[in-house]
């Protein structure tokens, strides 16, 4: 694991192939022999997504796999996304196609610091959004996505304090709106850090009646411009939604390739990074995985996802807190028993 943090923008080598098989054939048959479920966050390249037995957000698609009878978990994502299939399923084999595929949000909370900030910080009550690794997980008290985190931190007494990582912004945008003066460590995602005030700002005035529809994770100054803030899941719901025929999306960009499947008449705009386009802000972890890693981990089960059994014990129990708390109407698999035998 020791090379994974050298250079963590240079994904895995790509795997050597022989030319004349049929990549998508292949991951066909290797699906079934492997009893395996082929799981796709939605800032895939759209080939993948197309491929995937299942496209969404992180915790859902770790849901929808716990629920399933396959015997192997591959999980086109970044490796905090796999760490949660894992904990989620155990007893299930987890493959990761490129293990260099990590995660900015991860890398700037350290495990290490993070329990050193809440040993600083003991009487505050620790919300870590998912985005994190299984270590910090374990170190937290309740676990947050984007789309439950308010209805959350709503239920938490108003003299509790709370510390939020790893997500500035986020934290910040959860503050606002719910009026908590909460403690936040300072991380952020590269990729929603890349919009361009100035440039999303002359994009509206070249496209007056076009909403826009932005990520939490983005600063304060693009969440201004925003007519929609929420996680992805609820930005496809917007884009689907909506009157408007032409929508700007803040967030990572191969989103929009299911925004164009539900609505193909509709136009969507990636909005521009500092250069005047969406292009820098593609992620550069989850571009790691391609469909040749893809076969590769189904050919050979690796590489593989492995847990501390009590690491993954410890981040078992802030995932569930989660799902106690979370809003009734929001369906969820339930993950109360998963992995319960164990702790």
């Amino acid at each position: 694991m020791d090379d994974i943090a050298l250079d963590p923008f240079e994904p895995s080598p790509a795997p050597k192939i022989d030319p004349s098989i049929d990549i998508e054939v292949e991951i066909h048959r290797l699906r079934h022999e492997r009893n395996a479920v082929i799981l796709a966050h939605y800032y895939q390249d759209p080939h993948i997504q197309d491929i995937a037995d299942f496209v969404g957000d992180s915790l859902d698609l770790s849901r929808k796999a716990a629920a399933t009878d396959a015997d192997v978990i591959a999980f086109c994502g970044v490796r905090f996304m796999a760490e949660v299939a894992k904990i989620l399923s155990p007893e299930k084999t987890v493959v990761l196609p490129d293990m260099r595929a990590g995660c900015s949000l991860e890398d700037s909370c350290p495990p290490q610091e993070f329990a050193a900030f809440r040993r600083a910080h003991p009487d505050h009550l620790a919300l870590t959004y998912i985005n994190c690794s299984a270590a910090v997980k374990a170190e937290t008290d309740i676990i947050v996505t984007s789309s439950n985190a308010e209805a959350i931190i709503n239920q938490i007494p108003l003299d509790q304090k709370i510390l939020f990582a790893p997500d500035r912004h986020l934290g910040a945008y959860l503050a606002r709106k719910s009026g908590r003066d909460m403690l936040l460590w300072p991380g952020s995602c590269i990729v929603h850090e890349r919009f361009s005030e100035r440039e999303l700002i002359k994009l509206q005035a070249a496209h007056p009646d076009a909403p826009v529809a932005a990520h939490p994770e983005c600063p304060e100054h693009i969440l201004e411009l925003a007519d929609h803030v929420g996680s992805t899941s609820s930005i496809l719901k917007f884009a689907s939604d909506s009157p408007a025929q032409t929508i700007i999306v803040a967030t990572e960009p191969h989103i929009i390739h299911q925004m164009q499947k539900a609505q193909p008449d509709k136009t969507f705009i990636g909005a521009p990074g500092a250069d005047g386009n969406c292009n820098c802000n593609m992620c550069p972890f989850m571009g790691m995985n391609s469909m040749e890693k893809l076969y590769v981990a189904l050919r050979d089960l690796e590489p593989q996802i492995h847990l501390d059994e009590d690491v993954r014990k410890r981040a078992l129990r802030p995932l569930q807190k989660m799902l106690e708390m979370s809003p009734k109407s929001a369906p969820m698999t339930d993950v109360s028993s998963i992995g319960a035998e164990r702790i």
